[in-house]
């Protein structure tokens, strides 16, 4: 009765609920909101647009909403720039300025002065194509480039001349961040097509594929992928002297990489002789190989085989075919890190070949130097503060130099260049410019506690530096899954909350990657559950030590992190006083059947399994709704050209909790036009001004007032399409192919085709 009355007096719009009930394994699964999956039906374009009306009409009510809008702004309109890729005398970066939707990229001819050579913002005024990815050839003289609209990611391919800025060809379509593998010359690349053509699989059935410039796609030959799962991912690599080809495969979202190497002086392109490296083994392993490498040199690999943290061993491209039986250890396993990057400096003007290693200490990042031809470490780079760096770039021929980037809850990114001749490490910038200061007056603090079943998980607490540790409005945020770390970084919305007097808290959860790979799968599967016991216990936490009190702590998440808010709130209603639930799966019986649901069955389980159904049952959001509950208010936040999470989760979620909560209010903020991934920053700005207003006026926070901190002179704006508070460049599963960063400036983010990816 209290349910009806709370949904009759906010007039929420009809949504029928019809008696549709699966039978899975012997078990009744109701399922009355199933006609809400369809877009197309007339009933949800209707409802829809109801639910549109009355989300304009509660916006409307929250106090200080443009406050909340101009922070973010301001914490996020600063220039900055990326990782540098450097390819024969060229050097191409993206640059993001304050004024600008979109970053540009940019290019500059050895001391000539730079210049833009592709800016989305000019293709599209609208702002709604998104650059996904590019990769210069060998020499530097030609671009291939992917573009998208509308939030898809449904990429087209082009190549450019880089010298005229003429498009010489193009389009590819069915690509979606691929991996570019330039043979040496720029008259061909290997690069990852899908052959998906049938509805519901038109982004499956991945090939590698070798394309020749000018020449019809359809002409292109598929060199690798026939026969395997639909939901296989690729990665393509080419040494810069055209030798060695490797290509990286895993089924799914899953952890386990098979690796398989070419030489391609053996033979033509259109038929490298792949033969496996690793197949068919439960670990994670990336091969990595210098420029003229001969087949009885020195290889490395990353690798998690016989060591959870990570390890690098080297071996000879003759003895790949032994596997682990020919490896040699160079860099141990650390208990008390994870091995997540490694980059080979191999140029003659140093005496040994270098490594540089990044490792992740509870979420933290640390960056080693070690001598590769017997691991030795040869220094620890001093990073300024407690925070992540992104991928390595260096010179695909060799060379002594590195780039990364570096950033942290109160710095924004920026770029540093590693010096292998010196050891030095500097600020990197486009004609010598230093990179801004950080943000003044915030503080932040990694504290432990312990979860339901005993296990010590951490959190960062981010406030105000200098005010005293009283109970305040806070908002708690985690991901855990796909075993992407929680690491620092720069985020607008933080600060914007911080500024305001809240208390921001961000959990490294079971599930993520902060622990290395146990650590991972205590969160996935079978094991779900305990992510979200961890949360819960990250929200008591807070309680327990003052930093807020019941009634003024609020959570928000998105994708994997939309899953998770969404089974704390109806596991745990009566905890949190309000809930943003951006781009979620919440029906977890159905995920497999909508958008990239298949890829992620390594992840969560399937309902095909009577035991992984049971699992999914046991905290599937959808189906955990009961009626009569005082549930807190709830925003969910979709987008229509989302083809990762589809937005019909929200939508059945949404009608369900409107029939069922006698709290509320529930409702739906609808964005057309964009995706889960990366769009212009003055609609990211718009969603996280509103959702931060929404929260704020349900745990009492006031709007912050003007100009109370220092803002950053060269700072970096949260990742465009970073809709979820997930981890740094990649918050979720590394897929093996390679595309570029805009969280983080990373020089070849793995590309990311799972919930969380931003």
């Amino acid at each position: 009765m209290e349910a009806a009355t709370a949904r009759a007096r906010r007039r929420y719009p009809e949504a029928p609920r019809e008696g549709v009930v699966q039978e899975l394994h012997g078990q009744r699964v109701p399922d009355p909101y199933r006609w809400l999956e369809d877009p197309e039906d007339p009933r949800t374009a209707r409802w829809s647009a109801e639910q549109d009306t009355l989300y304009q009409a509660e916006r409307e009510t929250w106090p200080g909403l443009d406050r909340w809008t101009a922070e973010v702004a301001a914490r996020t309109a600063t220039d900055r720039v990326l990782t540098p890729k450097v390819r024969g005398g060229r050097t191409f970066w993206l640059r993001q300025r304050a004024d600008r939707d979109h970053p540009a990229l940019f290019v500059a001819d050895g001391e000539a002065g730079e210049r833009t050579l592709l800016d989305p913002c000019v293709l599209d005024p609208t702002g709604r194509t998104v650059l996904d990815a590019w990769e210069p050839s060998v020499e530097g003289d030609l671009l291939a480039y992917q573009i998208s609209r509308d939030g898809t990611e449904d990429s087209l391919l082009w190549v450019l001349d880089v010298a005229t800025g003429s498009v010489v060809d193009g389009p590819i379509d069915r690509v979606r961040r691929s991996s570019i593998g330039w043979l040496p010359g720029g008259a061909m690349f290997y690069y990852v097509r899908h052959l998906g053509t049938r509805s519901g699989e038109e982004r499956y059935h991945r090939r590698v594929c070798l394309h020749r410039v000018g020449a019809a796609p359809d002409a292109d030959v598929v060199v690798f992928g026939d026969g395997w799962d639909k939901t296989r991912f690729y990665s393509v690599a080419v040494t810069a002297d055209g030798r060695w080809l490797t290509v990286t495969a895993t089924t799914g979202t899953g952890r386990a990489t098979d690796v398989h190497l070419a030489d391609l002086s053996a033979g033509p392109p259109e038929r490298p002789g792949l033969r496996p490296v690793q197949e068919g083994t439960r670990a994670r392993t990336r091969l990595h190989i210098a420029s003229g490498t001969g087949p009885y040199d020195t290889v490395w690999l990353r690798t998690d085989h016989g060591a959870a943290h990570g390890r690098v061993v080297a071996c000879r491209p003759a003895d790949l075919d032994r596997g682990p039986d020919g490896w040699r250890e160079v860099i141990a396993e650390r208990p008390d890190a994870v091995l997540t990057d490694l980059a080979l400096l191999t140029g003659p003007e140093l005496a040994h070949p270098i490594g540089l290693v990044t490792w992740v200490r509870h979420a933290a990042a640390e960056v080693t130097v070690h001598d590769l031809t017997d691991g030795r470490r040869m220094d620890t780079i001093a990073l300024p503060g407690t925070g992540s760096v992104g991928l390595f770039s260096v010179r695909p021929g060799g060379g002594h130099e590195a780039w990364f980037t570096y950033t942290d809850f109160a710095t924004p990114p920026y770029v540093l260049r590693y010096d292998g001749r010196t050891g030095r490490v500097t600020p990197w910038a486009p004609g010598g410019s230093a990179p801004g200061p950080g943000v003044e007056g915030v503080a932040s603090r990694q504290v432990a506690f312990q979860s339901r079943d005993g296990t010590t998980v951490r959190m960062f607490v981010i406030s105000a530096a200098g005010r005293p540790d009283t109970p305040r409005p806070t908002l708690l945020t985690g991901y855990g899954g796909f075993a992407a770390s929680m690491s620092p970084r720069y985020t607008p919305r933080v600060l914007a909350w911080v500024r305001a007097g809240g208390v921001f808290a961000w959990a490294c959860l079971r599930g993520g990657g902060e622990e290395g790979e146990p650590w991972h799968r205590a969160g996935s599967r079978e094991y779900k559950q305990n992510t979200f016991d961890d949360f819960a216990a990250a929200a008591d936490h807070l309680v327990a030590t003052g930093w807020t009190r019941p009634g003024r702590l609020a959570v928000m998440g998105g994708s994997n992190g939309g899953l998770l808010v969404g089974a704390a709130l109806t596991q745990r209603p009566d905890k949190y006083a309000a809930v943003v639930c951006m781009s979620p799966l919440l029906d977890m019986v159905r995920y497999e059947l909508s958008g990239l649901g298949p890829s992620w069955v390594p992840e969560y389980g399937s309902a095909s399994d009577p035991a992984q159904l049971r699992t999914l049952l046991g905290y599937s959001p959808y189906h955990r709704v009961i009626s009569g509950t005082a549930y807190p208010p709830v925003l969910f936040t979709v987008a229509d050209g989302d083809t990762r999470t589809d937005p019909l989760h929200a939508r059945k979620m949404c009608a369900a909790l409107q029939h069922a909560s006698s709290g509320g209010p529930v409702l739906l903020r609808l964005e057309r036009g964009v995706g889960h991934g990366d769009r212009a920053t003055s609609r990211t700005v718009a969603l996280h001004g509103e959702t931060l207003a929404f929260l704020a006026a349900h745990v009492g926070l006031d709007a912050p007032a003007h100009a109370a901190f220092d803002a950053p002179g060269d700072a970096g704006f949260d990742a465009p399409g970073d809709v979820g508070l997930a981890a740094p460049g990649h918050p979720g599963h590394e897929a093996p192919g390679r595309g570029n960063s805009a969280a983080l400036g990373q020089e070849g983010r793995e590309a990311l085709d799972h919930p969380a990816a931003s």
